[in-house]
């Protein structure tokens, strides 16, 4: 195994025993108050459990896409600005977001719309927990 792959191994080992403890024990920062700052509040959701209806990773036809890099982002919202408006912000500058507070975050992969999701605190890092997730049919119906 690479030193990058066994650095990946361990990151998501320490993810899963944080997720594991977040349910043993309250956290020292409330995190709702520490995402009060960006106008994000994370609420309790049930999971449904996941179930494998996709075609399985052993495919031997997905082996040669497997290892491709994507770009994960979260987007907390958008809003067009005139040049002369973006040229006067500064340091302490508010900007007017298209999104209510407390909206699920959209999940992108490569600017697709993949999923909806809330932000988690585990850790003292930020995470997203996945609400909503767009089905194949509703992806390719969102690209016509």
């Amino acid at each position: 195994m690479s030193d990058e792959t066994e650095d990946q191994q361990a990151l998501a080992d320490e993810w899963a025993a944080a997720m594991g403890e977040q349910g043993d024990a309250e956290a020292a920062v409330d995190p709702d108050e520490l995402l009060a700052a960006t106008g994000v509040t994370s609420d309790s959701v049930e999971l449904d459990e996941l179930q494998d209806e996709g075609t399985p990773v052993t495919d031997p036809k997905l082996d040669v896409i497997l290892d491709i890099p994507v770009t994960l982002s979260m987007e907390v919202g958008q809003t067009d600005i005139p040049i002369s408006n973006l040229l006067q912000l500064n340091q302490g500058s508010v900007i007017e977001l298209d999104r209510v507070a407390g909206e699920p975050l959209d999940v992108m992969v490569n600017g697709t719309l993949i999923a909806h999701g809330e932000v988690v605190v585990v850790n003292d890092r930020y995470g997203i927990r996945l609400t909503d997730v767009i089905s194949p049919q509703e992806r390719i119906k969102r690209l016509k």
